[in-house]
């Protein structure tokens, strides 16, 4: 699958960037050769790689915090310093234009 100037253009329209014409010449290239990449990536013959353990460990090994019910900030405490609230909820400046 090629990526088109055109495809890096819509893009950059959705994330708000603006690119001029070499940058969207230089993006699709480099998008198109990591895609090459992977392509080739993808016909490299795995069935006899086992699967690769899990970062973390085994569950003795686990570092990571149980996952338990917590009491949270109640809504009234968490506005009560903020500059600007309305119906319960932050009031903040709007910050995309288009």
């Amino acid at each position: 699958m090629k990526v088109t100037e055109k495809e890096v253009s819509h893009v950059a329209d959705l994330a708000n960037l603006e690119l001029t014409e070499q940058e969207r010449t230089r993006l699709a290239k480099d998008l198109n050769s990591i895609l090459e990449y992977i392509d080739r990536l993808n016909e490299l013959d795995t069935s006899n790689v086992p699967p690769m353990a899990q970062v973390t460990g085994g569950a003795s090994d686990n570092a990571m915090r149980a996952d338990e019910l917590r009491p949270s900030l109640a809504q009234e405490a968490a506005l009560q310093n903020a500059p600007d609230a309305s119906d319960g909820f932050f009031k903040v400046p709007k910050v995309i234009e288009k």
